[in-house]
């Protein structure tokens, strides 16, 4: 079995592996970072640590959309450190049989291609599963390092 953290991104959903979901907190504006991608947000404090929030709209190529009540900050935890992204609400954690995330279709090209790790039928939808690991593309991970690390050290 697999558990899968579902969120809404738009009119769509999204899943991360409940393992690689450290936390789930209220939107939080994060303090704004000068000269990152337009689809880093900023940073916040987070155990101790400075991470960066990623706009997982932007970063997906999902239409923006303001922030509301539901709005979240999932906190992802790499293989680098943490990473937090914007969604527009956290659904639930489904459990699923092991095997029911199939390949993305072979069309899925760039940056949306290389984060997704397939796609699960939870109930009558279909959810879009993510590979917290890809979210950031490598080059872009450590430009958002480079940029967060040298923000901690002006401050």
């Amino acid at each position: 079995m697999m558990k899968l953290v579902i969120f809404e991104l738009g009119d769509d959903l999204y899943a991360a592996d409940v393992l690689a979901v450290d936390r789930v907190l209220r939107y939080m504006a994060p303090s704004a970072v000068p000269d990152v991608p337009d689809w880093v947000e900023g940073v916040i404090e987070h155990r101790g640590t400075v991470i960066p929030v990623i706009d997982l709209r932007r970063r997906l190529g999902v239409a923006a959309c303001s922030i509301g009540p539901g709005t979240r900050i999932i906190v992802l935890n790499t293989s680098t450190g943490f990473v937090a992204g914007i969604v527009d609400s956290v659904r639930e954690v489904a459990v699923l049989p092991t095997g029911a995330v199939t390949a993305p279709p072979p069309l899925f090209r760039g940056m949306s291609a290389e984060a997704i790790r397939g796609i699960a039928k939870v109930g009558e939808r279909l959810v879009v599963v993510l590979d917290v690991e890809r979210v950031l593309a490598t080059a872009d991970r450590v430009l958002a390092e480079r940029e967060v690390t040298g923000a901690g050290a002006d401050a």
